[in-house]
């Protein structure tokens, strides 16, 4: 049980004590200057009308009916019209630090199974080129998605849609038979085709005797090129789902009949139209076109239909800012199926775009790629863990400009060095003394001796992980994990710069050996959680 969980039941018990409702639920947060207190709670305020006294006499009551032992608490202060301020007692503070060590890297993970299975897609680009940063600021996100949910105890299962029908694809069989017919001469691409070095590589490389024809022969090339992508960025599927086979299947069929049956649809300038609006979009869309082919969206819903079919109560799609229009549409065709899908299904997690800036100035254009800069020519420029670091360190519904430079540089400026930095000082620190920590013993350790405050604020930071990785968790947002790994680096290099370890009177340089470990594995926990590595040596 964490600090705020025991102040919370000691708050619980203790107003019961003085009458209060049975069903009270005491909150307990962060003040938002933590000079004020480590924790706080307005119980007093909440409990003055029902026990109708005033809240300055309820938090009194309050204060004095807690075991400061069983709440890990030093002090009580009442402060203002009646909140109550806690301190953390500094020797229960330092003792979790046995609790850090000895779950090592379970430390910050919730149950496993505790939750239903969850399918969670990301990327999904279409298979007519290099994944550009967009994809790979969502491949980070997806992959950091799901991890936070494997982490909290859910089954997650990685999925992959590939769109390989439709018009984007008959653009991408015609640009490579225009290379295929000019030979060694310039190719005249069609208006919506694609440029770049890949489409000529795949032109070159398509041998007709196979009997394969080009529109297979270039998807089966560009799933290839996808793949290798995402190897680079160190992401890897459980699922590969094919938009074709939804047609082949005849689960699109299926889903738009049964729409017709419902009496969800109607025909209108000889299209067909699914009603929308009945759902909550701003007008009825349009699902099956006068020229008989379907609008995007309905191989959408037949996609998620299958998610739900097979078993996934909980879906969860990162995708583009663009594909905002999209989320009413599809679960308004999911509502309307009737097949007991709930009105949320799916959920969405939103980016925007990225820039790319090197030495001042913006890339746009990659070479092989043609129009675009592609994750893999930022992973070599500044390698994988700098790409996933930084693609995570912004809100995902916030522009994202990635400053290459930035990237390459070996300083406390650039955040995720700054983070290894911290990890490969801890190691050092068993490095130089020649020391196992893996193999450490602080069971009989007397912690109680880690009383600076640069101690004490490292270890508050550390416990906090759990929390920070469940809330991030409950909101998928993997950007508060970043944030929380530069604030645990920011006080584990204070600490470091501080205080020395190795060379200090026994009790104290077991204890520090300890907190050293300690802040070891959760920042290689929290780096992990991310898929970036941690180094023992920078």
């Amino acid at each position: 049980m964490n600090f705020a969980d025991r102040i919370r039941a000691e708050l619980k018990r203790a107003a019961l004590s003085i009458g209060a409702p049975s069903n009270i639920d005491p909150l307990v947060e962060r003040p938002r200057d933590p000079m004020h207190a480590d924790w706080a709670s307005n119980i007093a305020m909440v409990l003055a009308r029902p026990l109708k006294r005033k809240p300055a006499e309820i938090a009194t009551a309050i204060r004095d009916a807690i075991s400061l032992a069983d709440a890990g608490v030093d002090r009580i202060e009442i402060a203002g019209p009646g909140f109550l301020n806690f301190r953390l007692d500094p020797a229960a503070v330092a003792n979790t630090v046995r609790d850090i060590v000895a779950a090592n890297e379970n430390f910050g993970r919730g149950s496993e199974g505790e939750h239903c299975p969850v399918v969670v897609e990301f990327v999904s680009a279409n298979p007519t080129g290099p994944l550009h940063v967009g994809h790979g600021r969502q491949a980070a996100l997806g992959d950091a998605i799901s991890s936070l949910l494997e982490w909290t105890g859910w089954h997650v299962s990685r999925e992959y849609y590939y769109n390989d029908a439709g018009v984007q694809i008959d653009n991408l069989e015609l640009s490579v038979r225009a290379h295929i017919d000019a030979g060694d001469g310039e190719a005249v691409i069609p208006e919506g085709g694609y440029h770049g070095e890949y489409i000529r590589e795949i032109a070159s490389r398509y041998d007709a005797s196979t009997l394969e024809t080009v529109r297979n022969f270039a998807v089966r090339a560009l799933r290839a090129e996808q793949d290798l992508d995402l190897q680079a960025f160190g992401v890897q599927f459980d699922t590969y789902y094919l938009e074709s086979s939804l047609y082949i299947d005849g689960k699109v069929r299926e889903t738009v009949e049964r729409l017709i049956a419902n009496d969800q649809t109607y025909e209108k300038d000889g299209a067909l139209w699914l009603r929308t609006t009945d759902y909550g979009d701003d007008k009825d869309r349009v699902m099956r076109k006068s020229d008989g082919t379907y609008t995007y969206f309905v191989p959408d819903v037949a996609y998620h239909v299958t998610k739900w079919q097979r078993g996934f109560t909980r879906a969860i799609n990162v995708q583009g800012a663009d594909h905002h229009g999209t989320t009413t549409r599809v679960r308004a065709g999911l509502r309307a199926l009737h097949m007991g899908i709930p009105e949320g299904y799916p959920e969405y997690a939103l980016h925007q775009m990225v820039t790319i800036v090197k030495q001042g100035d913006e890339v746009k254009i990659s070479k092989r790629a043609g129009s675009y800069v592609t994750v893999r020519d930022l992973i070599d420029w500044v390698g994988r863990d700098a790409v996933r670091f930084f693609f995570l360190m912004r809100k995902g519904d916030s522009p994202l400009i990635f400053d290459v430079d930035l990237a390459l540089s070996q300083s406390e400026e650039n955040p995720v060095y700054y983070v290894q930095m911290a990890h490969a000082r801890m190691s050092g620190i068993f490095r130089v003394g020649e020391l196992d920590a893996a193999k450490m013993d602080i069971s009989a350790v007397d912690l109680s001796v880690l009383t600076e405050p640069e101690e004490q604020d490292l270890i508050k930071q550390l416990i906090d992980f759990p929390a920070e990785v469940d809330g991030a968790a409950k909101a998928l947002e993997p950007h508060r994990i970043t944030a929380y790994a530069l604030d645990t680096a920011r006080l584990a290099h204070a600490w470091y710069h501080k205080h020395h370890v190795l060379g200090e009177p026994a009790p104290v340089m077991s204890a520090r050996l300890a907190l050293a470990r300690a802040t070891q594995i959760v920042i290689r926990n929290t780096l992990g959680l991310l898929g970036i590595s941690a180094p023992e040596r920078m």
